[in-house]
């Protein structure tokens, strides 16, 4: 089916800004609030309602609010208005045709990303995720269910040692990381699907797989274009001299630039897979053509003799000596054919056919 890089909207032009609009298509999610929070010996997950965040702040340790589902501005405002949440924040947090962007609030810092992940129908999702880093607390929003932070989880429950001696700092690291890491599996994937795509046209260049070589071309672009801005904004975020990320922890966000650069590199590398399939593609297809028009060529040029003594003998002329022959008729029958298969065979040997 592919990546879609525009979303519904009913945004209107002129609206305040802060006005939270959701931009999206996931407006049958079922929203869920998941709390993880842990410290040095203690560890609790759970799932929340709406009305359970006001003492969330209360809790000891390190404390992961993560929010799914999107489409209700409510939830959104609700959240802020707790956590002391800029307005603009939110609007974005809301907008998922955002691209990637990186925000210092002082108290918090905010971040944009696209995650890339393959569903349960062997498909590849895009989806819309926003990060915020406070003091001990960190906010995850995504547009639905299913993600890649799964292997984070994992390490919080097995008790992480690094984790657990963190602040959310290194959190909110970490999930960056999952995000940019699940990019390589992504790329991999679509690298898989070339080579596939390349045996299906080897055996039959048809409509089908021009389809899939579109649909691929469009996925690499939608995921280029949004990984692009993480260059720079890994830079800037590297350049950050915020209270919320600790010294000892920024050499992990240094690593995220160079995970980045690796990804860009990969995606030249696919894209340039992708370029030499369009043409092996029109290859196939020519040399296709070619062989048909071969096969006419040579059917047409073993025609021609037969045609010829064909139309000798059609001619309606009184005395053809031939005519009275009883043998006539079978000695050009067999003429014909003797031509033709001399022919043929003259073909063959000159692996024509």
């Amino acid at each position: 089916m592919g990546l879609h890089l525009f979303r519904k909207s009913s945004k209107k032009p002129g609206d305040a800004p802060g006005t939270i609009v959701y931009v999206g298509d996931a407006t049958n999610e079922k929203i869920d609030l998941e709390l993880i929070r842990y410290d040095t010996t203690t560890f609790s997950e759970d799932k929340i309602s709406i009305n359970d965040i006001t003492n969330i702040e209360e809790k000891s340790g390190v404390k992961w609010l993560n929010i799914t589902g999107l489409h209700e501005p409510e939830l959104i405002q609700k959240i802020g208005t707790q956590f002391d949440i800029h307005k603009l924040v939110l609007e974005d947090i809301a907008n998922t045709a955002r691209y990637a962007k990186i925000e210092d609030y002082s108290e918090s810092l905010y971040i944009v990303l696209k995650m890339f992940y393959v569903d349960s129908n062997n498909e590849i999702r895009m989806e819309h995720i926003n990060l915020i880093l406070k003091k001990n607390l960190l906010f995850s929003f995504q547009e639905s269910s299913g993600d890649v932070f799964d292997p984070v989880r994992k390490r919080i429950r097995n008790g992480s040692k690094k984790i657990y001696e963190s602040d959310s700092d290194y959190l909110f690291y970490a999930l960056i990381d999952a995000v940019v890491d699940n990019y390589f599996i992504i790329l991999r994937k679509i690298g898989e699907r070339i080579d596939v795509l390349k045996k299906s046209i080897t055996h039959d260049a048809n409509k089908e797989n021009l389809l899939v070589l579109d649909t691929l071309q469009n996925d690499v672009i939608i995921i280029k274009n949004s990984i692009l801005p993480l260059e720079n904004l890994f830079k800037e975020l590297e350049d950050y001299e915020s209270p919320l990320i600790q010294e000892s922890n920024s050499i992990y966000f240094r690593n995220l630039q160079d995970h980045i650069t690796q990804v860009l590199s990969s995606i030249t590398a696919v894209s340039d897979k992708l370029s030499s399939m369009n043409d092996y593609y029109l290859s196939v297809v020519s040399n296709k053509t070619n062989e048909v028009m071969k096969t006419l060529a040579l059917v047409a040029t073993i025609c021609v003799p037969i045609t010829v003594i064909a139309g000798v003998y059609g001619m309606n002329f009184q005395f053809m000596p031939e005519l009275s022959s009883p043998i006539a008729y079978p000695i050009v029958l067999g003429s014909m054919v003797g031509v033709g298969l001399s022919l043929y065979g003259y073909f063959r040997r000159k692996r024509w056919v």
